[in-house]
């Protein structure tokens, strides 16, 4: 079995696990872009001690290379848990986070985030460098 296989994909529109890249389409090479990613975006996602994105990780492709590049990873550590019970606590961490990069290829933007009961989910971005 490969990591692949476990990873799941669909429309964010219509799916709550999907983690959403909002990015420019189009940006200036060597110029600060400020990427976004989050869960839940169109349809919430819950965020409680029993159900909650636990992590997002960002990573780079470029179009003419092999591999991708990690570019940033978000934990998300707070879901209410207390003392005092489950969903008690004073503090919940929403799975939205930000990352600003320079880019000079053109590639795609991949997110996977994790939820700890429906496992591990993708979502994509293409951006094109102008120069």
């Amino acid at each position: 079995m490969k990591l692949a296989d476990l990873v799941q994909s669909a429309d964010w529109k219509a799916e709550k696990h999907v983690p959403v890249i909002e990015a420019p389409d189009k940006v200036k090479a060597g110029e600060k872009v400020t990427v976004e990613v989050c869960v839940g975006k169109e349809i919430a996602h819950p965020n409680t001690t029993e159900h909650h994105i636990r992590w997002i990780k960002l990573f780079f492709k470029p179009d003419n290379a092999k591999f991708a590049y990690e570019v940033a990873a978000f934990e998300f550590t707070a879901h209410g848990e207390s003392t005092d019970g489950a969903n008690k606590g004073p503090v919940y961490t929403e799975p939205v986070a930000k990352a600003v990069v320079k880019l000079n290829a053109p590639g795609t933007f991949v997110a996977e985030a994790y939820c700890n009961i429906h496992g591990l989910w993708e979502g994509s971005k293409a951006i094109s460098v102008e120069e």
